[in-house]
């Protein structure tokens, strides 16, 4: 069905957290596209779906969206793991590279929620509209009810993929392999398991209350979730314009005034990283370039400091004219995996790390959001994100290497990344891996 869903205005405002207890209780494919907690900008969607394939033929060449409604109008909510994106791109992946479960929904009933004006359309086929816009407007399910402050597995410690003088060693051997002109950058990366159960939907609400982000998201499918508090957009299509906005340039916040701004202002003046953050606009203008107009491609944004809760970020923005004709199969073909995820030259840098990590990266730095039936597309990248399984969580983290590269500095950098999403499972970092032994 390629149909829209039809909109109704709601008369008043509702919590998205209230509207996606209520859903999570009633069905196990839900999800909860965030735009985090507290916002005052943005969008959330909020719903329901049928397990789907994301249609590959989907057009984004299409006309201005209409601003008065949401920018989602039905279509596909999911993600796309990292291994399906090196396969397609014809790099090698690992033998261990993890199942072919479903990981997307056609979604069949939705909210969606504009922060800035605080108003609310639910979203559904016309003849359920009535019902479905009652049922949202009389929730009443708090996300208090069942959210212990603790979590499951409070005490636990994480096992890591690495160790810190493990993933050192890779550090320099990525430097090696840059100093033989192989790549300019790889975006090397590890993984930390916290076994057994976890409540997923508890999880999620620690780790957004900690560190919210404007590319937030809850997607659970069948036996398996996907909690995000990414702050980096992927891809945004509307009207035929195409953007990304990569993320190169990691600083932690700090508790004193002058000490954070001090970080922020020798992130936004940092060599090393402004060199890795501009060799990423230029491999995201060389992918767009693949699919849009020629003479399109623009840089609208270059190292741009965004302050998060727990980080500062280095931000640039790449935009493009869909050419016509454009699919969102066409359009992942030339950019997925994100750059900012595998280094410079693409191929080359995904075939090194292959050899380097060790192990799949699954879904982490793959990418989720939705695919409008309309050609709307938003996608984030999955970092900053926990998958939860039915008897364990993953937590990646990584960072991109240059020459410049210093090793202690890039693992201080992957702690603090885990850091967040661990404690929302209630898990300790490994003893090597804590900050009063790295700092």
């Amino acid at each position: 069905m390629r149909e829209r869903l039809s909109p109704r205005e709601l008369p008043r405002w509702v919590e998205p957290a209230t509207v996606f207890r209520m859903l999570e209780q009633e069905s196990v494919d839900v999800f909860w596209l965030d735009a985090g907690a507290a916002a005052t900008e943005g969008w959330s969607f909020v719903g329901l779906g049928e397990v789907s394939m994301l249609p590959e033929d989907v057009r984004l060449d299409v006309a201005p969206p209409d601003v008065a409604l949401p920018p989602f109008l039905g279509g596909w909510v999911g993600w796309r793991d990292y291994e399906s994106g090196a396969l397609v791109a014809g790099a090698p992946v690992s033998d261990e590279r993890e199942g072919s479960d479903p990981t997307w929904l056609r979604a069949t009933r939705v909210v969606a929620f504009d922060h800035f004006a605080r108003r609310a359309w639910t979203l559904s086929a016309p003849e359920e509209a009535e019902a479905w816009a009652d049922a949202v407007a009389t929730a009443s399910v708090r996300p208090s009810d069942a959210s212990p402050d603790r979590a499951d597995g409070e005490g636990r410690i994480a096992e890591a993929r690495h160790d810190p003088a493990e993933y050192a060693a890779l550090i320099e051997r990525c430097r090696e392999l840059i100093r033989a002109g192989i790549a300019y950058q790889l975006c090397l990366t590890t993984r930390f398991t916290v076994p057994g159960a976890h409540d997923a939907v508890a999880v999620y609400e620690r780790l957004r209350a900690a560190t919210p982000a404007h590319h937030g998201g809850f997607v659970r499918i069948g036996g398996r979730a996907l909690l995000s508090a990414s702050p980096e957009q992927f891809l945004h299509a509307a009207g035929g314009v195409i953007r990304s906005r990569p993320i190169k340039g990691t600083r932690p916040r700090s508790a004193d005034p002058q000490t954070d701004a001090a970080l922020a202002a020798e992130l936004a003046t940092n060599v090393k990283e402004r060199a890795e953050n501009v060799m990423i606009v230029d491999l995201m203008r060389n992918d767009l370039s693949r699919v849009c107009v020629p003479g399109s491609i623009r840089v609208d944004g270059l190292w741009i400091v965004e302050s998060y809760p727990a980080v500062h970020q280095l931000v640039s923005t790449v935009s493009g004219t869909a050419a016509e004709g454009t699919t969102i199969g066409a359009l992942l073909e030339a950019t997925f995996p994100a750059g900012s995820m595998t280094g410079a030259p693409k191929l080359s840098a995904m075939t090194r790390l292959h050899e380097l990590e060790g192990g799949p990266r699954g879904v982490y730095a793959g990418c989720f959001g939705y695919v409008g039936v309309d050609g709307a597309v938003d996608l984030a990248m999955i970092i900053r994100s926990i998958v939860i399984d039915q008897d364990r969580a993953l937590v990646g983290a990584g960072g991109g290497i240059t020459w410049g590269s210093v090793a202690a500095a890039e693992v201080a950098e992957v702690a603090t990344k885990a850091r967040a999403p661990l404690a929302a499972l209630g898990a300790e970092m490994p003893a090597l891996w804590r900050s009063d032994i790295l700092n």
